[in-house]
């Protein structure tokens, strides 16, 4: 009985991980469609979108049949409190990819305001932080999920400003760039806020291992 218990625990986590993965190919791809300058990708995004939707009513619907027909404790009543807060951190990374798409169309109609090298550096962060924050769940890895919360933030933070900085500059140069700086401003916005949602599941990594709730206070974490 245990036995099959710990299966569907682990078929449940590989659900959400795949869940995880899918929301992060999404921001991949959508800022592709701007670097590419091809909005066919935001086609994609949207298709993926559905995936995630699906994914999302299915790991919350197995964790609570689970918790209510087990009666689990410790670790695993942990991990499925948790999945519903995970599954909603991970469809608003879907989010973000969503607007990152809905903010593109009216950049493509423009010749670009300049070479795309920050955004596509700073989606490789938080494309890895998803990632990390991910593997930090499978492999209740505290470490990992550790730099999740201060090493890889702190870059998406730098870039941000980076990109602020700099784009500034273009609009007060000159007035015609307002909209397609502030655009991409937005755009950077909806990648920090991928980032703020990783760092959000290694929070929840911690929790599950440590039993220690580090949520609004995660510089403290060891």
């Amino acid at each position: 009985m245990q036995r099959h218990f710990d299966q569907q625990i682990s078929d449940l986590l590989n659900r959400l991980v795949l869940m995880g993965q899918t929301a992060a190919s999404m921001v991949h791809t959508a800022v592709q469609a701007l670097i590419q300058r091809d909005e066919g990708h935001c086609d994609e995004v949207r298709r993926k979108e559905q995936e995630v939707d699906g994914l999302e009513i299915e790991v919350e619907d197995r964790a609570i049949k689970l918790t209510a027909l087990n009666q689990p404790v410790g670790t695993d009543l942990r991990f499925l409190f948790m999945v519903s807060r995970i599954s909603t951190e991970i469809e608003r990374i879907a989010d973000q990819a969503i607007n990152i798409c809905e903010a593109t169309p009216a950049l493509l109609k423009e010749p670009p305001l300049r070479p795309l090298i920050d955004l596509p550096q700073m989606v490789e962060i938080v494309e890895k932080m998803v990632r990390d924050s991910l593997d930090s769940l499978v492999r209740k890895d505290v470490t990992l999920a550790n730099r999740v919360l201060e090493e890889y933030e702190n870059k998406v933070d730098a870039f941000r400003d980076q990109i602020f900085r700099e784009l500034l500059t273009y609009m007060m140069a000159d007035p015609a760039t307002i909209q397609r700086a502030l655009a991409l401003i937005l755009i950077s916005r909806h990648l920090e806020r991928v980032g703020d949602h990783a760092t959000n599941i290694a929070e929840e990594v911690i929790y599950l291992v440590q039993a220690r709730d580090i949520r609004h206070h995660h510089g403290d974490a060891k």
